[in-house]
């Protein structure tokens, strides 16, 4: 009798034993399966945003063209004559007093002023020029000559 018991034991624990492998071998599965699915949901995304990111690049690209034509034509627009004198006159006027204005009177008084708060404060001459001239001002005369020397290679065109 405990033979027939041991035996019916055995003979289902060895029956189940393959039913129990196959299940922890789905499960096995199943974790890979959904490891590579997340490797490539992620892969994806990554050539989504580079894509994407690309995408803005050659769009920022175009308007920067864009700009860049819009400026040409505005430039050549400002170059050409009414035929009218005055109107012209003053035309041709408007940048170098602008420029003047802004460059020369406004900005000179500006930095003279905080010249003279820095000496004041106890700045040596030199400490204060070094102190006043930055990358700002350096960005600032650049742009000036840009404005001036590529205006007039862009007139010859």
């Amino acid at each position: 009798m405990i033979e027939t018991l041991i035996g019916t034991l055995f003979g289902g624990a060895f029956r189940m034993a393959p039913e129990v492998l196959k299940w922890l071998d789905r499960k096995d599965e199943r974790k890979h399966e959904l490891a590579m699915m997340d490797r490539t949901n992620e892969a994806d995304r990554i050539k989504l945003e580079a894509s994407q990111k690309l995408a803005e690049t050659q769009a920022d690209e175009r308007i920067t063209l864009a700009d860049l034509q819009a400026m040409i034509e505005a430039t050549k627009a400002q170059a050409t004559v009414t035929g009218v004198r005055w109107v012209d006159a003053i035309s041709s006027l408007m940048r170098p007093t602008i420029t003047f204005w802004w460059g020369i009177v406004l900005y000179t008084a500006a930095l003279t002023a905080q010249f003279l708060v820095l000496v004041d404060q106890g700045s040596t001459g030199l400490q204060a020029l070094l102190k006043l001239w930055g990358p700002e001002e350096k960005a600032i005369v650049s742009s000036i000559f840009a404005f001036w020397f590529m205006d007039r290679s862009l007139r010859r065109k």
